[in-house]
């Protein structure tokens, strides 16, 4: 979801716990999208789930996936969804929509496994994907508004086709779905990477703890917050605050 990369200790597990990854997304609400609608940008991811708990406010979530087409579920505070990858989703807010992001794999969003959705005329010129998806860091808040309006403006189109041609709306989204599964696979060791260090290393360090029972476990009695501050990062959701950065507390 974010362009922020955590700062990896290799001697432990990374990501939060069970190796998940957490985030504070603020659906973009800065000004309406070419739709009308204020929200984030269409994207997918290839390999990993990703659930959405909603804090605050009240919008929606959009899918589409290649078995029943698009889908469109209400949000309110409380309410929990979790979706399986190769899902194209987008968030809508109806003006304060605050969701907390969760993360399977330690975040892979951060290692790149995500792709917006701009259509085949962008995916089709990696010039011209690069230079949307690089408006944020090169413009900040308001080249993130830039891309999603790009993004939206795509999928305005893919949407024209789900009510005119189911067919095409189909091919379309297969097509969209192949390319980023090609592109993920150029960096399937970053993702095997971030894999093992984060559910994996999580996982063997709770069986070490298991196989030493009735012995009590050898681990550092240390507690750790994340603080709510002025940390943020600009997302293909929204603004976001990536709780990647835990302080020990000490009463």
């Amino acid at each position: 979801m974010s362009e922020v990369q955590p700062q990896v200790d290799h001697a432990k597990p990374i990501g939060l716990i069970g190796g998940i990854g957490l985030t504070e997304v603020h659906v973009y609400a800065q000004h309406v999208a070419p739709d009308g609608m204020y929200s984030g940008c269409p994207h997918v991811h290839a390999v990993t789930d990703e659930g959405y708990f909603v804090l605050q406010g009240t919008g929606s979530v959009e899918f589409h996936d290649i078995e029943y087409g698009y889908r469109k579920l209400s949000l309110e505070p409380g309410q929990y969804v979790h979706f399986p990858p190769l899902v194209m989703h987008r968030l809508i807010s109806d003006g304060d929509l605050i969701i907390l992001g969760m993360m399977g794999n330690a975040g892979l969003a951060e290692a790149g496994e995500a792709r917006v959705y701009f259509g085949k005329e962008v995916d089709d010129d990696p010039e011209t994907f690069a230079k949307y998806v690089g408006l944020p860091k090169q413009l900040g808040l308001e080249g993130a508004l830039q891309l999603r309006d790009k993004a939206v403006e795509g999928y305005m189109q893919l949407m024209k086709l789900w009510h005119d041609d189911r067919d095409a709306y189909f091919a379309d989204l297969k097509r969209f779905f192949d390319c980023h599964c090609q592109a993920m696979q150029g960096i399937a060791p970053i993702l095997i990477k971030n894999v093992e260090s984060g559910p994996m290393a999580w996982a063997r360090e709770t069986h070490k703890r298991i196989g030493q029972l009735p012995a009590r476990s050898e681990v550092d009695p240390v507690v750790k917050l994340s603080k709510r501050g002025d940390e943020s990062a600009l997302g293909m959701c929204g603004v976001l605050r990536p709780i990647i950065s835990l302080s020990s507390f000490e009463a």
